[in-house]
């Protein structure tokens, strides 16, 4: 635990340094160097994201790996192309991401109403205003908004990566890291384990496999909202409001949580039920298998399978989690249920005798940075069915990447078609 905490506060002494000197413009030279490097690792990681995407078809993953890999090569020739003439549709893009991202938390923070909606809230509209900024030229110009923006994340992963390793250093290592209070803002990590002894083997004889039913996939829609659909809620034509459901499994072990009772949810009701209070704390129950699901409602329309993940986590996280069955639309539902026990499972799979290199290495992983945004979204709001199925892709693509990674798909592709000529 030593050696962790001193690695991370080592590289994250490096980003803050890197982050002000960018900030300061300190250095013609190295703010060229950090953002090309960042231009090249987007264009790259972009390019095979979207080969892979386009020799596997265009099924429901094919789909969305083509629209990421699209945004990745698109960003990363605005910042490769900044000092060229494309500064003000840089500038202009940054805004863009800035102003919706500040929108959705204030949208959420004001739905949802937990516990710290007023921080959120706050940082939205910091969010907008930065956005105005970067459309205005001032304080920045358009053609310093890359550097800009490069040194604002470099300055607040050095930051996270700080903090976090302050807290490893009093963290006894029987704990999951996950207990430490800069994951623990909305409670959903209090059923991380604490576990004596060796972990279980890297590749359990079951693989964990996550179950899951898209509220568009899981309800009779005539009425289609694609992104709503997706990661939200899904109208029928009854006017009932479908939410969607996920659920794991692994070998004999069922994760399900839902409620006891039907929560009767309308267009008219909907916004009512998702406050994150406990007024709408109600009676849950976990499903016992999944052909019990099955049988009960409808096949999931989407599946995801990792073989490497800790099989002592993951059941000593169940057995925490399963001694209270409230349940609530937007604090507690089987989505937050599932994702922190995917979480608990891996914990501990990417450990390696050489942590300097594993953390450069997931630094120039894109993967990592859409996990990371996913998960702060889900912070800030709650996490769906939608929301957790990418977030479990993104985590996939880094835990297993021989196995999910975006030139390993491309590789079995191109063997497909030499061998369909």
């Amino acid at each position: 635990m030593r050696r962790r905490w001193f690695v991370a506060a080592g590289l994250a002494v490096v980003l803050l340094a890197l982050g002000l000197a960018v900030l300061a413009d300190a250095s013609a030279w190295l703010t060229r160097i950090c953002s090309v490097l960042l231009g090249l690792v987007f264009l790259l990681h972009g390019a095979l994201v979207l080969l892979a995407a386009m020799g596997g078809g265009l099924a429901q993953a094919g789909r969305i790996d083509l629209l990421r890999g699209l945004a990745l090569m698109v960003l990363a020739v605005l910042i490769l192309g900044a000092p060229v003439g494309g500064s003000l549709a840089a500038a202009l893009l940054l805004a863009c991401g800035f102003a919706v991202d500040g929108g959705l938390r204030i949208f959420g923070g004001l739905l949802i109403r937990f516990q710290a909606w007023r921080g959120v809230v706050f940082w939205g509209a910091a969010e907008i205003l930065l956005a105005v900024l970067l459309v205005l030229g001032w304080p920045v110009p358009h053609g310093q908004a890359i550097p800009f923006v490069v040194s604002l994340l470099l300055l607040y992963s050095g930051w996270v990566l700080l903090r976090l390793s302050l807290s490893l250093r009093a963290l006894e290592p029987e704990a999951a890291i996950l207990l430490l209070p800069l994951f623990g803002g909305r409670g959903w990590q209090d059923n991380a384990p604490v576990l004596l002894g060796d972990p279980g083997p890297a590749i359990p004889e079951h693989p964990l496999t996550l179950h899951v039913w898209t509220p568009v996939g899981s309800a009779e829609v005539t009425r289609r909202r694609p992104v709503v659909d997706r990661y939200a809620a899904a109208v029928d034509r009854h006017g009932v409001v479908s939410t969607g459901h996920i659920a794991l499994e692994a070998g004999a072990l069922y994760i399900s949580h839902y409620p006891f009772e039907e929560v009767g949810l309308d267009e008219r009701s909907f916004a009512h039920v998702l406050r994150a209070t406990a007024e709408n704390d109600v009676r849950g129950r976990f499903q016992p298998s999944l052909a019990v699901e099955v049988a009960e409602w409808c096949e999931p329309d989407a599946r995801l399978t990792f073989r490497r993940y800790d099989q002592r986590r993951l059941r000593a996280y169940w057995a925490s989690y399963r001694q209270d069955d409230t349940y609530n639309v937007s604090n507690r539902n089987c989505a937050i249920c599932v994702v922190t026990a995917l979480e608990a499972a891996l914990e501990g799979r990417l450990a390696t005798p050489r942590p300097w290199l594993r953390i450069l290495r997931l630094f120039c992983n894109p993967d990592i940075w859409i996990a990371a945004m996913l998960r702060k979204h889900a912070s800030s709001i709650t996490w769906t069915p939608g929301s957790v199925l990418d977030y479990a892709r993104a985590l996939r693509n880094v835990t297993e990447p021989h196995e999910s990674h975006p030139a390993e798909r491309l590789r079995a592709a191109l063997r497909l078609l030499v061998r369909g000529a």
